[in-house]
């Protein structure tokens, strides 16, 4: 996968602010532009909602399986804390929708933005703690603790990796604050 090229007319450090590149660039308003970031918010969470939504209908039926009597009390309290998280997550990505509804036609666009835009990632924080802790849940009843907690490590890794570090790691790099994570796939000699 080819690394993300920046376009000639984005400075490379992000010297001009979000609205004014957008004004220039885009020829957006900046309530025209609240308006793209709310949407392209409420994209995000449609996708993350389906995942949260059926890890949370599958942890409700879960408790009527005639299995569940044999769950060892770490294992009921670990599906209690896996519901809890899967609960906290379901509704912090859904609060943008009541939030927008409550301060619909109150002319409060950037309060509704920041806000929707907080929600997200707490619900994805969320998300991700719930989807490790059932990943410890499920490997502990199948394989064991040793296998489990190994496979559940890793697995957190790989989600918060993905899900907070990358990304994080490009804001900084593009403020020139952080590593410069496409050093590798340079070609260390461009005169060639």
């Amino acid at each position: 996968m080819a690394a993300e090229t920046i376009p000639e007319s984005v400075p490379e450090k992000s010297a001009i602010p979000n609205h004014e590149w957008n004004a220039d660039e885009r020829g957006e308003t900046e309530l025209q532009r609240l308006d793209r970031n709310f949407g392209e918010i409420l994209q995000e969470l449609r996708v993350a909602q389906t995942g949260v939504q059926i890890l949370f209908a599958f942890l409700l039926t879960l408790a009527f399986t005639p299995r569940f009597v044999d769950l060892n009390t770490f294992q009921r309290d670990l599906y209690i804390v896996t519901l809890l998280l899967t609960a906290a997550a379901t509704g912090l990505l859904i609060a943008p929708v009541g939030y927008h509804r409550i301060t619909f036609r109150q002319r409060m666009r950037p309060e509704l933005v920041t806000a929707a835009n907080r929600l997200a990632l707490g619900g994805l924080t969320f998300m991700m703690l719930a989807l490790v802790s059932s990943i410890l849940f499920i490997t502990d009843v199948v394989l064991g603790w040793v296998p489990a907690l190994i496979i559940t490590v890793f697995s957190a890794i790989w989600l918060c990796g993905f899900w907070f570090l990358v990304p994080i790691a490009r804001v900084w790099q593009r403020r020139g604050t952080g590593p410069d994570l496409d050093a590798a796939n340079r070609d260390p000699d461009p005169e060639k």
